[in-house]
């Protein structure tokens, strides 16, 4: 399909021994990545997802099915396909640390097959962008986290690829650093229509860049949906409460399943409800207490939670397909 700048077809990776099978590490994977999508995929340690992503990658053969990048195919046409994702492994393992910036720049666009000339003005450009250029003759091994990350960021795309492939890019980063690698890949995406593929244990990233999640767990995917839609799969069923002073009463009934913290001298309760009935009911065990009610307001479910409350239910359900398909 011409809009489609990953597609997915059956994917399967069966690991074997003495010719028999002892492990499926992705099971009958279908999935498509629109140009231009900033992606989450997603899925606890050893739910398939690094798989799949060394199967992009060309590093690892798929058992069966095939992966098209940009209408590639990664078994046939591997070399035409490599050319079209630039990746950014968790660590910054893409780079060489006793080189410089520069260095790491013109071995990586080399690799790639660019020109000298293309190489030295995309790198100036990249390098300048990311602020790096004032340091791009410094031994990368003297670097920070966050700049270590730029780095990187730089190498996967001193070819121009379409497809970026992010494993955790704000892992060990500092706020500030986080900040500017959460600006720079908004940037990707929307100045420079990168389809934008990011893996990540910090979900509220994803929350924030994402367009849409994956979930994948022991080998399929459990949901794929837009963020939005999403977040919204459980209902608005959690509650913020504020109320005035501290709170001295008991927490039990409804509000044992509540947590409590106090900021300002102001009472902050907040937990699940399963009804409105439910929720005038623990209203009224507060007003009981001799607490003041400042304000009720429902909270949406964070990425986190959904993900959470996903992998719980699937661990408890074997049909797959019925919990994609809720989602």
């Amino acid at each position: 399909m011409p809009d489609m700048a990953v597609e997915i077809k059956d994917i399967s990776k069966i690991y074997s021994k003495s010719g028999k099978n002892y492990f499926t590490a992705v099971d009958n994977v279908n999935l498509c990545v629109r140009k231009g999508e900033v992606f989450g995929f997603l899925g606890s340690n050893g739910a398939g997802k690094t798989t799949t992503i060394k199967m992009m990658c060309g590093l690892i053969t798929p058992t069966a099915g095939k992966i098209l990048l940009n209408g590639c195919d990664v078994a046939l046409e591997q070399g035409k396909a490599m050319k079209q994702i630039g990746v950014v492994l968790e660590g910054t393992r893409n780079i060489y640390w006793p080189l410089t910036a520069w260095q790491n720049i013109m071995y990586f666009g080399n690799l790639k097959g660019c020109s000298k000339k293309d190489i030295i003005k995309r790198g100036e450009v990249l390098l300048k962008e990311l602020g790096l250029w004032d340091r791009r003759n410094d031994i990368v091994r003297n670097f920070s986290r966050g700049m270590l990350q730029r780095v990187a960021i730089a190498c996967a795309l001193v070819a121009d690829p379409p497809i970026l492939i992010l494993d955790e890019p704000t892992l060990g980063l500092d706020v500030e650093a986080t900040d500017i690698m959460k600006k720079l890949l908004k940037r990707l995406a929307e100045d420079y229509k990168k389809t934008v593929l990011i893996t990540s244990h910090q979900l509220d990233v994803v929350q924030e860049l994402c367009e849409r999640v994956v979930i994948m767990h022991k080998g399929k995917i459990i949901a794929d949906k837009n963020l939005n839609k999403l977040l919204m799969l459980f209902g608005p069923d959690y509650y913020q409460i504020k109320l005035s002073g501290v709170f001295n009463g008991r927490m039990e009934g409804e509000l044992s399943n509540f947590s409590i913290r106090e900021e300002n001298e102001v009472t902050i309760l907040t937990g699940k409800i399963s009804s409105k009935t439910k929720l005038y009911s623990l209203l009224d065990q507060i007003r009981k207490q001799g607490m003041v009610l400042i304000s009720v307001s429902p909270l949406e479910p964070d990425l986190e939670e959904v993900f959470l409350k996903l992998v719980k239910n699937e661990r408890g359900n074997s049909n797959h397909d019925d919990i994609k398909n809720h989602a």
